[in-house]
């Protein structure tokens, strides 16, 4: 089992219509400003070796200006060099909004699993997650919002129900649809009122 690149990764998302932040690999410091091009943007060191980039510091966020980008690049290439192979992604600030999980798993006996909930630093502390057997249905997808404790927040007390839906079922039929998927971490999925961007992608395959 390994990790899929990420970028395509990415491109497999973009397939299924699931929405996904910009992104480019960069290599060197002057690519990770031209490719801000004066708007916010997120550094991430991306590594089979690091699992929670986050908690081991391997996110820089907000960066805009050249010099803190390239402070940023030089960061995470000294990092990097302890986790080789790497790569140093670049991705377009997301705007802010409900951190949600989605993602999926396989079951020996039972085949792939869905899985939605409080995403980003809340999934260790509420636990407050929900699953079904793939492929679901509408009727299962809204099933699984309203087991939620955070359902009304996660929905925007319902005003993003059938938008997070339509989102489940794609995530359900792109797992069903490719064998090679033994597991797939959408974390997180920013969620605001009428749209959403998946911001972190880990897809092992086989």
């Amino acid at each position: 089992m390994r990790m899929l690149d990420y970028v395509r990764a990415k491109r497999l998302l973009d397939r299924y219509g699931i929405r996904s932040v910009r992104s480019a690999y960069v290599r060197t410091a002057a690519d990770a400003v031209a490719f801000a091009g004066g708007k916010a943007i997120v550094l991430k060191l991306i590594s089979g070796k690091a699992v929670h980039k986050s908690r081991e510091g391997l996110v820089k966020l907000n960066l805009r200006e050249k010099g803190e980008i390239s402070a940023a690049f030089a960061y995470l290439a000294r990092r990097g060099a302890r986790l080789k192979p790497y790569g140093i992604l670049a991705q377009a600030m997301a705007e802010p909004g409900v951190e949600v999980i989605m993602g999926g798993n396989t079951d020996k006996q039972f085949g792939k699993t869905l899985l939605v909930g409080l995403g980003g630093i809340y999934v260790e502390t509420f636990r407050d997650v929900t699953m079904r057997l793939c492929p679901i249905n509408r009727s299962d997808a809204l099933g699984m919002l309203l087991d939620l404790k955070s359902g009304k927040i996660i929905t925007n007390d319902g005003k993003s129900t059938a938008m997070i839906a339509s989102l489940l079922l794609k995530v359900s039929r792109l797992l069903v649809e490719n064998d090679k998927i033994v597991e797939l971490d959408l974390n997180p999925v920013i969620v605001r009122e009428g749209s959403y961007d998946a911001v972190d992608i880990r897809m092992m395959v086989v």
